[in-house]
């Protein structure tokens, strides 16, 4: 019986089960897959890698980590004195590169000598609240600040420009459309924002729901951009090619929609903390399907993916969590 309790506690899969069925004729979808990072990690943001890696940052650690899914190891990566990591993203060059509030920088890590490089803002910059960031067609990375600012640095000559976003405090989620344009949300100010890379300047968007929260972004495949509405409890869609919106309110009694993802197949993914769910939404059917996390209590605030999976940062449980997004299509549909 020992010995069965032993090899039950260590060699037991990662497999964890728990889904919401939204129709009792639905098959019954497959489960998520659970990784366990270190205690107090807090997991911020995830951003899996080409290389079969996956990055995020351990906010209440100042450092940043990464998992190989497929023996479970994990590199930790302290970034400095005053740390503390919002987002992270994998460049071209494989590296990661991370949005650091505490350090009022943006930060590379190498992902072959793991050697650390800041970009600080300017001096008259201080306290931006660093949010999220985005590479744009040309390598240049676009970057928001919660305390009103987004930005860009050009990584090739370290030159950083820094601009105020309307209506003050707010800048958060940033994403780059398949033409390159760039949006922003604004949680604070409630709109979409579409910066120009030339002049800097960004234009306002307002979404159809006043006040409603924007907070994450993603654009399809398309170039129809998405933002998670918090406030709200919708996700919304901006066509640019017609300028017009449409929302969607989620499931449940007061849903609150904090991360969003658009996978390969335009399938729209969100993070849904009333009910504790990834939330899978087919803009082609415009159909919800709410699948429960593994544990409670979750708090996923960020989401991102490659084929066929999508990748969820845990920052409540101190887990990554990954969800076979092919295999929910092909059961659902």
């Amino acid at each position: 019986m020992i010995f069965i309790a032993r090899c039950f506690r260590y060699c037991a899969p990662v497999l964890v089960g728990a889904v919401i069925a939204m129709s009792p004729a639905q098959a019954q979808p497959p489960s998520f897959d659970s990784f366990a990072v270190p205690s107090g990690s807090a997991p911020h943001d995830v951003a899996p890698s080409p290389d079969g890696t996956v990055w995020y940052t351990a906010q209440a650690q100042g450092a940043v980590g990464r998992l190989d899914p497929r023996n479970g190891k994990i590199d930790r990566v302290a970034l400095g004195d005053g740390s503390a990591p919002h987002g992270v993203i994998v460049g071209q060059d494989g590296a990661a590169w991370i949005t650091d509030g505490g350090l009022n920088a943006i930060v590379r890590v190498d992902s072959q000598t793991l050697a650390v490089r800041r970009f600080p803002l300017p001096k008259d910059r201080r306290n931006a609240n660093l949010n999220t960031a985005v590479f744009d067609k040309r390598g240049h990375l676009w970057f928001t600040g919660q305390s009103g600012i987004y930005g860009e640095l050009d990584p090739a000559s370290g030159h950083m420009r820094v601009f105020d976003a309307p209506r003050g405090p707010g800048a958060y989620g940033i994403c780059v459309t398949p033409d390159g344009s760039v949006y922003f949300a604004s949680l604070a100010g409630s709109y979409l924002g579409r910066i120009d890379p030339v002049s800097g300047a960004a234009e306002v968007i307002e979404p159809p729901t006043p006040e409603q929260g924007a907070r994450r972004v993603w654009s399809d495949s398309k170039g129809r951009v998405w933002i998670s509405e918090w406030n709200a409890g919708k996700v919304g869609m901006f066509d640019p090619a017609t300028h017009r919106w449409r929302e969607w309110r989620l499931p449940g009694p007061n849903p609150h929609a904090y991360a969003i993802f658009v996978d390969d197949k335009d399938i729209v993914w969100l993070s849904e903390w009333s009910a504790n769910a990834l939330v899978r939404f087919d803009p082609r059917t415009e159909r919800f399907d709410t699948l429960a996390l593994p544990r409670p209590h979750a708090n996923v605030r960020q989401m991102m993916g490659r084929p066929g999976e999508v990748w969820l940062s845990e920052s409540g449980t101190d887990h990554l969590s990954r969800y076979p997004s092919d295999k929910a299509r092909s059961g659902s549909e």
